[in-house]
């Protein structure tokens, strides 16, 4: 059973559901059931022999339409409101092959409906579009997953009976389509690639600076992609990346976007944080990386979001630029700057981390041991797990010495 094949179609056919005229809830459960019935019954490796007796894998997706439109209506069927949905039954149309338009862009913007707030939008296409978990999404928040879930239900609940011809805020859709790269990139689930893809039809469709910005960004961070672990699966950090590795094309292509982007005068979050990643890629070693310049672009990027994620990756910048005990300083600031933001910032799964770092750096190796093994275990990925584990491993090896 093909599990990529069946992420990359589920929220083609929600949309062709919510087209036939079901409301949004009752079509994600009737999905779900589906894709519930295909792990059942398809193949786990079909041939061409097994498709030519009348396989699911055929026509995949038109499987799907039809399993998932039997299970509507068998709990149409049981609504109370029987009558005015029989005219649904009558109109049932007939198995076949399922329609080629794309729906999972329109249902992106569903799900980021204006009666939603935009993290409930967020959750609410994370779990129906790009397929994670609960579990999963609360991870990205940093919530309880019981929370979470409760998130989810609200939001499926509000958008309940929403058609496609109410779309939702661009903004909320750049979030989401962000955070799904972001899983997709460093997570479980690999959804960089079609984040991607929704991004350029997004670009397309839409003429905004900020959608060409987070193009921009995710090509600049996906060209970086196949330096980032070592052949027996470990992260290698950014410094110690094999820059011959990086995609080039990728680079010159979010380069030329974010250009054109930022000569608009309208700079937003994604086109300031596609600066800073078109630095690190213009730096032929790390050790000609413009550090001095990425400071400057955070300080830009946090009077426009005021976000403790970017002030805490400012730290480690201003540490690049003038010494670890600076960005320490820096580092101890996001801690002080309110009760609120000192607990938000200390709760930060990389707060540890580079707290770690930058002792290593200014020399106290006792203490940046013990940070990589806190750090280690707030990690929110095996990957990073381990190469916190090991760093802590190698200072504490030094030690001993």
């Amino acid at each position: 059973m093909n599990e990529a094949l069946l992420r990359s179609l589920t929220p083609s056919v929600i949309g062709i559901l919510v087209r036939r005229g079901a409301d949004f809830a009752a079509a994600e459960d009737a999905v779900q059931d589906a894709l519930v019935e295909a792990v059942r019954v398809w193949p786990a490796d079909p041939s061409p022999s097994s498709s030519s007796r009348g396989d699911p894998m055929r026509d995949a997706k038109g499987w799907l339409v039809t399993v998932a439109w039997r299970r509507f209506l068998d709990a149409t069927r049981a609504d109370a409101a029987r009558r005015r949905r029989e005219d649904l039954v009558d109109g049932e149309p007939a198995p076949g092959p399922a329609p080629a338009v794309d729906d999972t862009l329109q249902l992106y913007f569903l799900c980021a409906h204006p009666s939603l707030t935009p993290s409930s939008a967020v959750a609410l296409t994370l779990r129906a579009v790009g397929g994670l978990t609960t579990r999963q999404i609360a991870q990205a928040y940093l919530v309880p997953e019981a929370t979470m879930a409760q998130r989810i239900s609200r939001a499926k609940r509000t958008v309940s009976g929403v058609r496609f011809d109410q779309p939702g805020d661009v903004a909320t859709v750049l979030r989401v389509l962000y955070l799904v790269f972001n899983e997709g990139y460093s997570g479980d689930v690999d959804l960089a690639a079609e984040a991607i893809r929704l991004t350029r039809q997004l670009a397309a469709a839409i003429d905004h600076p900020e959608v060409a910005g987070l193009l921009a960004l995710m090509l600049l961070h996906h060209a970086r992609r196949p330096a980032r672990t070592a052949p027996d699966g470990s992260l290698v950090p950014l410094s110690e990346q094999d820059r011959g590795r990086w995609d080039t094309e990728s680079i010159a292509e979010g380069v030329e976007i974010l250009q054109a982007a930022l000569a608009r005068d309208r700079l937003g979050e994604f086109q300031a944080q596609a600066a800073i990643a078109a630095l690190h890629a213009d730096a032929r070693t790390a050790e000609e990386t413009d550090w001095v310049q990425i400071v400057e672009w955070y300080d830009e990027l946090a009077r426009l979001t005021d976000s403790p994620v970017v002030r805490l990756n400012r730290a480690v910048a201003v540490g690049e630029a003038d010494g670890p005990r600076a960005g320490l300083a820096a580092l101890a600031a996001l801690d002080d700057s309110s009760p609120s933001s000192s607990s938000r910032g200390c709760s930060m799964p990389r707060h540890a981390a580079v707290a770690a770092y930058l002792h290593e750096r200014d020399g106290d190796l006792a203490t940046a041991a013990r940070l990589y093994a806190e750090a280690a275990q707030k990690a929110p990925n095996l990957a990073e797990r381990d190469h916190l584990t090991r760093q802590a491993a190698r200072l504490n090896a030094r030690r001993c010495r």
